[in-house]
């Protein structure tokens, strides 16, 4: 995506100018046509070092969850009361307890004193403000509707981050029951069996093969602990580096929605957010194209991305959505008759909605039974560990208890 500044005539005939994100030239006059503005003059903007400064200091700058929540709900409540835009990020600026938003507030006062629109001030902070809230601000700017497009963008931060905070709870207790049967495992492994083997071995036993194989993992163990340490260093950083490549976020986001248990999981939370955000996108007069764009960009799982891509591509030949939506991958059969249902009585937003809803409860259900159904997992690899060392100990010593009893 490039960055273009434009100028364009309005409905009244008068001059505006701006900035948006497109794919090409071309794609910049047709989202600016769909805003009922005629363009006069598009070039592409060429980012200035004070730029790709801002965007390297301030745009790597985490926000919290919660912060970012407060600050577009203190932002809509003012707005919604009369109070002007720099005023209000004024306010904001001083309340923020966050560095990193409190010094992306004040460039986005300074831009827009400069003349800078809210929407092309906060994009400059990809970090902060994702691609969806940056284009609904946009949308709501050209609608004259941003209280209402701040209220919709409470509603999706919100409701996204309670879908991560729910499936991070279902998985944090088995991530706590593997990692300490890992650890148990190392402990047995490398302080008691040795122990054991020794006096097996003085009291001249044959050791049965849970003990040997036991003793060989120790001695491999004891003897290359920093080849195997060094080993696994690599292949988490190596991990780290492939999956910040596109190839690598499509292997490990293709994987994890083929999982048996945690897939559908996934699935179902990314069907919810394609459903509400496109719903909140087509509420908010953003042009089809353009919310397609949007999502495209917004899905959160790069298989995904790619299957909505070749979706996009489609509807721009004039396809129509549902129809598309039948030769992807991940799209179930009802996703696909309601935006059906929806393009035919022209109430696509509503359908939309519904599948958002439907999904929501479905994710609800999914995290509930998540642990219900890793539980029983978990317990065949407890019993599994114990039933093993339990073999590796107890098998000689009963040898050993046959040769003491015979004496």
């Amino acid at each position: 995506m490039s960055k273009y500044i434009y100028q364009a005539i309005n409905e009244k005939g008068d001059t505006v100018s701006g900035k948006l994100e497109a794919e090409s030239v071309e794609v910049a006059n047709f989202m600016l046509i769909a805003r009922d503005l005629i363009p006069s003059k598009i070039k592409e903007q060429s980012k200035s070092i004070d730029n790709r400064w801002v965007e390297a200091i301030l745009g790597t700058g985490k926000v919290k969850v919660m912060d970012l929540i407060m600050f577009t709900k203190q932002f809509h409540s003012m707005l919604v009361a009369g109070i002007p835009l720099l005023r209000i990020l004024s306010i904001l600026e001083d309340q923020t307890e966050s560095k990193s938003l409190k010094k992306a507030i004040s460039k986005t006062i300074q831009d827009i004193n400069q003349g800078s629109s809210l929407s092309d001030a906060l994009d400059k902070y990809p970090k902060i403000f994702s691609r969806l809230y940056c284009d609904m601000i946009r949308a709501g700017e050209i609608s004259g509707n941003v209280p209402i497009v701040l209220d919709r963008l409470i509603y999706i931060i919100e409701h996204e981050a309670r879908v991560k905070s729910d499936i991070k709870a279902a998985f944090r207790y088995p991530l706590i029951v593997l990692v300490a049967l890992c650890g148990a495992f190392i402990l047995l492994l490398t302080f008691v069996i040795p122990q054991f083997a020794s006096v097996f071995n003085n009291a001249g036993l044959t050791l049965p093969w849970p003990t040997k194989f036991a003793m060989l993992l120790y001695a491999f163990l004891s003897n290359y602990w920093y080849l195997i340490i060094g080993v696994i260093v690599i292949i988490i950083f190596s991990m780290i580096f492939y999956f910040k490549t596109s190839n690598g976020r499509f292997v490990r986001d293709s994987f994890l929605l083929e999982l048996p248990i945690i897939g559908p999981v996934f699935k179902k939370a990314a069907l919810s957010r394609f459903a509400s955000i496109f719903a909140i996108l087509q509420t908010s007069g953003v042009p089809i194209m353009q919310s397609l764009t949007i999502l495209s960009a917004t899905m959160g799982n790069e298989a995904l991305t790619r299957s909505f891509d070749h979706i996009r591509e489609r509807v721009k030949e004039g396809a129509g959505i549902s129809t598309p939506l039948k030769s992807a991958k991940y799209f179930t059969p009802m996703v696909i008759d309601m935006i059906a249902i929806g393009e035919e009585s022209g109430n696509i937003d509503e359908m939309l909605r519904a599948v958002a809803k439907h999904y929501d409860d479905e994710v609800e259900y999914a995290i509930k039974g998540l642990s219900d159904s890793i539980g029983p997992i978990l317990i065949v690899g407890l019993a599994s560990i114990v039933g093993f060392f339990a073999l590796a100990i107890f098998m000689p010593m009963w040898d050993l208890t046959q040769i003491v009893t015979k004496h």
